[in-house]
């Protein structure tokens, strides 16, 4: 008879749904109060909230009945409402129990479900200033992005982020208020130079044993917190401030030729990658032997040096303006305004080969233009005056030379062999001295 009871049981505890009586009410909705484990088998017993998991059917007694928590709720009202219910019934449910856990991912949808009928008056604004930083609202749900103020993951499904559009910092919105560093860009803005001395280490003692960025306390024995220097400021940062991020070192490449990228902390890797296209290496001056042992950058400033003689025919040139020619130096404006200024992207380039090779494919362009295309262009040429003979010249030719006082083009022999006299030189100061006299006699 024992086991006969405990079936019983059993059977009323997990009764097959198609079964249950029509008439059979909620004990919420009769007022009948849930009976104990120890009832007798014939005791009406109450309906459990969550259903029992079973693994034939997959289906419980209430499987059919409205959940716990106003699930199917759509208005933002009865959502908070159901929340609220959620919580309370978490609270009274067993800890670690199958039910509550059930209970809690409910939860999270109901908050999710929340979050997308939520109010927009209500909502976070789309933008905030904080130390110069310009923090727009993200709309992606991408969980791979990390916040760089805490170093957790962004959940996008149900957590606000905010980028800033000037340095590309991404933070939670509850993290905006604790930021401490300001936005690089206006660094960039204020102060567009590069630290030009390899890893200028001053050692942690100058630094009161804290992270140069957020003075957190650190240690070469990482107790409390782990030091790591920035190749790039010689300084030393916690495991917040710098992630072992790899970015090229620009004094490295200038007195080394080294491009082998090295370890920077999280504020340096922005500034290096705002300042990777601006043209502030100014390398005959910073170190000028450089160009005895790297051909490439002698290659790259003779083509520079011809672009620039060909930028006048350009600007006085009606087809070369429509054809808008020079906007194909667009992404280096600065290569048609000097030869001395080169951006880190630039000797990336050039290391890799890919500078040398389209620079070299837009003067082709250019000269083809001037010497073939454009009847204009080519009327503005030269014609040696010393020989007389040849070609019409043009001041980006390999073989002319050109007169330092009078911009006349000659044939690089001839100019060598009369070196002392330029005869364009000879008739302009001639016209000058002829023009004077009748220019003194008028005034008398």
């Amino acid at each position: 008879m024992e086991y006969n009871d405990k079936l019983a049981r059993f059977r009323q505890g997990h009764l097959n749904p198609f079964n249950k009586p029509r008439e059979e009410k909620s004990p919420r909705e009769d007022g009948e109060l849930e009976t104990s484990k120890d009832s007798p088998p014939g005791s009406p017993l109450r309906v459990p909230e969550f259903p029992e998991r079973v693994m034939d059917l997959g289906v419980s007694e209430d499987h059919f009945s409205r959940p716990v928590g106003l699930f199917l709720a759509s208005d933002i009202q009865q959502l908070r409402q159901a929340i609220e219910e959620c919580k309370q019934v978490i609270l009274e449910l067993p800890e670690q129990s199958d039910k509550q856990k059930d209970a809690v991912v409910r939860l999270i949808h109901l908050r999710l479900k929340l979050q997308e009928l939520k109010d927009p008056h209500e909502d976070e604004p789309n933008m905030r200033i904080i130390l110069e930083h310009r923090f727009y609202k993200e709309k992606s749900k991408s969980v791979k992005q990390v916040c760089d103020k805490c170093s957790t993951f962004i959940w996008g499904l149900i957590q606000t982020w905010y980028t800033c559009t000037g340095c590309y910092y991404r933070c939670h919105s509850k993290c905006l208020n604790l930021i401490t560093k300001p936005c690089v860009r206006s660094k960039v803005s204020h102060q567009s130079e590069y630290e030009l001395t390899i890893c200028p280490e001053a050692g942690l003692d100058s630094q009161d044993y804290r992270c140069a960025e957020c003075r957190a306390p650190i240690s070469l024995r990482a107790v409390p917190s782990e030091a790591r220097q920035c190749d790039y400021t010689g300084q030393y940062y916690c495991s917040n401030c710098h992630w072992n991020d790899l970015a090229v070192i620009p004094a490295r490449v200038i007195h080394n030729w080294d491009f082998e990228p090295r370890k920077v902390s999280r504020c340096s890797m922005r500034y290096l990658a705002l300042m990777l296209g601006r043209p502030v290496l100014k390398l005959r001056e910073i170190n000028p032997l450089l160009f005895n042992y790297v051909e490439e950058l002698v290659e790259i400033r003779k083509l520079r040096q011809d672009i620039l003689l060909m930028k006048p025919y350009f600007i006085t040139c009606k087809e070369a303006m429509e054809a808008r020619l020079l906007l194909q130096l667009q992404d280096r404006q600065h290569f048609v305004e000097n030869d001395d200024m080169y951006s880190l992207q630039d000797l990336l380039d050039v290391s890799s080969g890919r500078l040398g090779a389209s620079l070299t494919d837009i003067h082709t362009m250019f000269a083809k233009h001037i010497k073939l295309d454009c009847e204009r262009c080519q009327a503005k040429g030269f014609v040696c005056e010393l020989c007389k003979e040849g070609d019409i010249l043009f001041p980006f030719d390999s073989h002319t030379s050109v007169c330092q006082d009078c911009a006349a083009v000659f044939h690089r022999d001839c100019y060598y062999d009369n070196s002392t006299s330029c005869p364009r030189c000879m008739r302009l100061n001639l016209r000058k001295q002829t023009q004077e006299p009748a220019e003194g006699t008028w005034q008398q």
